[in-house]
């Protein structure tokens, strides 16, 4: 294309006038990052205490550095990150260290009384993937921490909708988490779920789960998190641009506030391979993969963190268990591809919505038209700016999201 063509397109692109929520916009490459209270970003595991380690997580566009055991948080600090402390000496439902709720409030004021006041501590890790029986006991700890660090998180993970109903202690994934919610009163919900084949397929379940999770965040007004792939072991497939972004897009198109990636530093057991620090602590692509999604995350969140999550639907096919597009709010057609869309409403109930195409090969041109009047605008998440949405910015990559709300007459 002639420099002078391309010119005039980009020209376009920008437009005037450009006031569609632009009080939530912070355009520019250099834009402040999300703090983990906006949004968190998560390299699920335990993070070395060395400054290299942590710098790596910094650079790789996290804001939390992962689970930190309490003599490294000077260094999580100098790293710019906060971080949820992990204690070797914490053993919540484990047989052969009973606690009971006297014991718990005086391990958990101990530990509040060695890191309570450091600024890196985000939050104190409890446990991962319990069954209905440690409820009770969790409900115990999660009270603990929060008289004494109100403003913490107490971390607990849950299952995917993949576990088993003995592994879940209850016939149904639903009553799961509802029951989580009701005995264990948590601060927010955050699960994983891992649905990236090595052939090339998304598991059935993954878009359930979801719809799963933000019915019960939604009813609770709690916020949630979703755990997903950043290597490859057992069946799952190998990491790829196109699957991070899937995993990313469709996590912020259901509304969630934080994603955790399941594993920064890759396991040297079985078949662990391609995390984005490999077994001998050297970079892999990988690593430049995620940091590119991380980085979109950055650019688009100072909107995204300001929406209201009010719907989520796919097109053409709605997989068993979601809906379709003839309950959208604001789109009236769409055409593109195998997509899916979150719907939001801005500040002053703006229109927004974030497309997502699903596939993880094929590149698809969009088109989409709301049911109100007015101009389509777009948050780029490369810069962060918002524009007119030109017909350059309607091709959406293999996985890749499109941010776009409608500036009304």
């Amino acid at each position: 294309m002639p420099v002078r063509n391309l010119l005039i397109l980009l020209v376009a692109a920008m437009g005037v006038g450009l006031d569609c929520a632009a009080g939530l916009a912070q355009p520019g490459p250099d834009a402040a990052r999300l703090t983990p209270e906006q949004f968190a970003i998560l390299p699920w595991g335990e993070t070395p205490g060395t400054p290299e380690a942590l710098q790596t997580v910094y650079d790789c566009g996290f804001n939390l550095a992962g689970f930190v055991k309490p003599e490294f948080l000077d260094l999580v600090s100098a790293a710019q990150l906060k971080c949820i402390v992990i204690d070797k000496d914490q053993h919540p439902c484990e047989p052969e260290f009973p606690m009971d709720e006297p014991a718990i409030r005086r391990h958990v004021e101990a530990l509040f009384q060695r890191v309570g006041g450091h600024k890196a501590v985000f939050g104190y890790y409890v446990f991962d993937e319990p069954c209905v029986q440690f409820y009770p006991e969790l409900q115990l700890w999660v009270d603990s921490y929060r008289r004494v660090a109100p403003q913490a998180i107490a971390y607990i993970n849950i299952f995917a909708n993949l576990a088993t109903s003995r592994q879940m202690g209850v016939a149904t994934y639903a009553q799961y988490v509802e029951s989580y919610v009701q005995t264990v009163r948590p601060s927010f919900l955050s699960y994983d779920h891992y649905a990236l084949m090595a052939d090339g397929s998304v598991r059935n379940g993954y878009f359930q789960n979801l719809e799963v999770i933000r019915t019960a965040a939604l009813r609770y007004n709690l916020p949630f998190w979703n755990t997903v792939l950043a290597n490859a072991h057992y069946t799952y497939a190998a990491p790829t641009d196109a699957g991070l972004r899937f995993q990313l897009y469709t996590t912020l198109a259901y509304g969630a506030r934080g994603i955790s990636y399941f594993t920064y530093f890759t396991p040297n057991i079985g078949n662990y391979r391609l995390g984005p620090i490999d077994q001998f602590g050297r970079k892999t692509p990988t690593w430049d993969m995620l940091r590119n999604v991380n980085m979109q995350l950055h650019r688009i969140g100072p909107v995204f963190t300001k929406l209201r999550s009010i719907g989520a639907f796919h097109y053409p096919n709605a997989p068993e268990g979601c809906i379709g597009l003839d309950q959208s709010r604001w789109i009236d057609s769409l055409d593109g591809g195998n997509l899916m869309v979150g719907e939001f409403e801005g500040p002053e109930g703006e229109p927004f919505v974030l497309v997502v195409n699903k596939s993880l090969q094929d590149s698809v041109p969009l088109e989409l038209r709301f049911k109100e009047p007015g101009r389509i605008q777009f948050v780029s998440a490369y810069t962060g700016q918002l524009l007119n949405w030109a017909p350059d910015n309607h091709w959406l990559a293999p996985g890749q999201g499109l941010l776009l709300c409608l500036k009304r007459p």
